[in-house]
C-alpha cells in the first residue's frame, strides 16, 4: 500500500515522537495515509539519499507519496492535512502563518522536547501485531 502512504520518519528516543506516532496511527485506521520508521533506520537509508539525510534538522521527516521530503513544520502540517477533518482544517490556518515563524517555533519544540517529555529507553513503540505492517524497524 506504499503507493499512497507517506513515510514518517520519528526520533525512536523521544517521548513526543512516540506519542505523535501513536496519534496518528490511531486516526488512520486502515493504514492508507501513513509508513512509519526511525531516523537513521534502513529504510531511511534507503529512501533518503546521503546529500539528503547531511545537515537534516533535528526534526521529524516526511517522505510524501508524492516524493517530496518535509521537515519541520511543512511535515508537521502535511500530516495534520492527511488526516482530515478538524485536522485539516487547522493545517490550513497554520499555513497562513509565514514558514519561517512556524519553523522557528517547531525548532523551540523540538530543542526541549526530551526536557519536557523525557526519552523512551526502547528503540521504538510496543506495536499491536495488527499494525507491524505500518512500520519497518529495521536497524
Amino acid at each position: 500500500m506504499t503507493g499512497s502512504q507517506d513515510i514518517v520518519f520519528y526520533d525512536g528516543g523521544c517521548a513526543l515522537c512516540h506519542g505523535s506516532v501513536r496519534f496518528l496511527v490511531a486516526r488512520d485506521r486502515d493504514g492508507s495515509r501513513f509508513r512509519f520508521a526511525p531516523i537513521g533506520g534502513a529504510l531511511f537509508r534507503t529512501e533518503l539519499s546521503e546529500a539528503e539525510r547531511t545537515g537534516l534538522p533535528d526534526a521529524i521527516v516526511v517522505r510524501t507519496c508524492e516524493g517530496r521530503l518535509l521537515v519541520r513544520s511543512a511535515a508537521a502540517l502535511r500530516l495534520s492535512a492527511r488526516l482530515g477533518g478538524i485536522h485539516a482544517a487547522l493545517a490550513r490556518i497554520f499555513a497562513l502563518v509565514p514558514e519561517r515563524l512556524r519553523d522557528a517555533l517547531y525548532d523551540v519544540i523540538a530543542r526541549s522536547r526530551y526536557r519536557i517529555f523525557g526519552r523512551r529507553s526502547e528503540a521504538c513503540p510496543v506495536i499491536a501485531p495488527e499494525l507491524r505492517a505500518r512500520f519497518d524497524l529495521r536497524p
